[in-house]
């Protein structure tokens, strides 16, 4: 009687183990879209595109001090776990002007990481401003026309965050200012995009097949 429920135990085991993280993959493995359509990069100066690419957008501005090292900390904690990933890229839009800061950050950044997936588009402060409303977070550029948060956007250009975040509720962007907030957050839900994608290339492969 005893060796049929030890039987029994090992065998339902695993499988009640199995179907919970099945279940949470189910319920909790789509990050959620919270606003539907990021415009496309056509009105800057660069050959960059959002489409069918994951990418994380961010918006340095002039003239702060802090961004560099914003910058640093993106590099450090999401750019390099993740460069590899063929679909995956930094894009940072900044106003005319910054060409030679950003020169400097790309060799200061280069001597850490391949950074080829790192790209940079320019507009006027106006078109910025215009183009980060069209966000529809509840964030704002500072006076320098950046600010230190970044974006999730997926590869059909709809912008991902949380809904239900613990400290804010909805959470549009990531604070490149705060580590905690990019190793906490940001990678587990950059983890969460580019597993969504994978899992549905698979089930696209299983399908022809």
């Amino acid at each position: 009687m005893k060796k049929t429920v030890v039987l029994v135990v090992l065998f339902i085991l695993p499988l009640v183990v199995y179907m919970f993280f099945a279940s949470g993959v189910t319920n909790f493995g789509r990050l959620p879209v919270l606003t539907e359509q990021v415009e496309e990069l056509d009105a800057f100066r660069g050959d960059t595109r959002l489409e069918g690419k994951i990418t994380i957008l961010g918006f340095p501005g002039s003239d702060n001090p802090a961004r560099k090292g914003n910058a640093f900390n993106l590099n450090q904690k999401i750019y390099k776990p993740f460069y590899e990933f063929t679909d995956f890229q930094i894009v940072m839009v900044l106003p005319e002007g910054q060409e030679e800061f950003v020169a400097d950050l790309k060799k200061e950044l280069g001597a850490l990481v391949d950074i080829s997936r790192w790209e940079f588009v320019y507009g006027t402060p106006e078109r910025i401003q215009e183009y980060f409303m069209s966000l529809e977070t509840d964030l704002q550029l500072d006076s320098s026309g950046g600010t230190s948060y970044v974006f999730i956007v997926d590869k059909e250009r709809k912008l991902r965050g949380r809904k239900a975040d613990d400290d804010v509720g909805t959470k549009y962007g990531f604070n490149t200012s705060s580590v905690a907030d990019l190793n906490n957050k940001m990678k587990d839900d950059v983890k969460i995009i580019l597993a969504e994608y994978r899992l549905a290339l698979k089930k696209n492969q299983a399908g022809r097949k």
